[in-house]
């Protein structure tokens, strides 16, 4: 999905772990590792956007790790109580543009992923100690959220 305001946008990241590794797809315009993620659509929630993102870059179907919190409170029947994020960040795509992301964990179903070829160059499941290979180049807040992610999802 193109930009949807000037400066800044929406997006979710799924941070996707099967068998003790964590997946990574290397995308065509950023030329670098990143998760399985994207822009919120004007006509979907985060949870909705997470979900439809993970579907099209990878065709997993995953289970969120970050429970929807319960506050007790009596909800009204058209309020939805949405999965917290884990992090949340904000940080530059160019000079003029930036991201605020919601970064969530998730555990995969299956390890049989597809390629979404219009987007990604390459799909790879990671295990930790490959995240620090030099010849990968990932970047360091891409290893911080892909290790934590490791380390939670069990």
């Amino acid at each position: 999905m193109p930009h949807s305001h000037e400066k800044i946008d929406f997006v979710v990241s799924a941070w996707i772990v099967y068998s003790g590794r964590v997946l990574l797809v290397f995308h065509k315009g950023q030329q670098t590792w990143l998760p399985i993620g994207g822009h919120i659509e004007p006509d979907e929630d985060p949870e909705e956007a997470l979900y439809r993102e993970v579907k099209e870059e990878c065709g997993l179907d995953i289970e969120i790790i970050r429970e929807k919190k319960n506050t007790g409170y009596p909800l009204e029947s058209t309020t939805k109580l949405l999965p917290m994020p884990v992090y949340m960040d904000i940080h530059p795509i160019n000079k003029t543009h930036r991201h605020v992301a919601l970064e969530y964990f998730a555990k995969a179903k299956s390890d049989a992923v597809k390629l979404a070829k219009g987007e990604h160059d390459e799909i790879r499941w990671f295990s930790e100690s490959e995240l620090n290979e030099s010849r990968y180049n990932i970047l360091p807040a891409i290893k911080f959220f892909a290790k934590g992610a490791l380390k939670t999802v069990k």
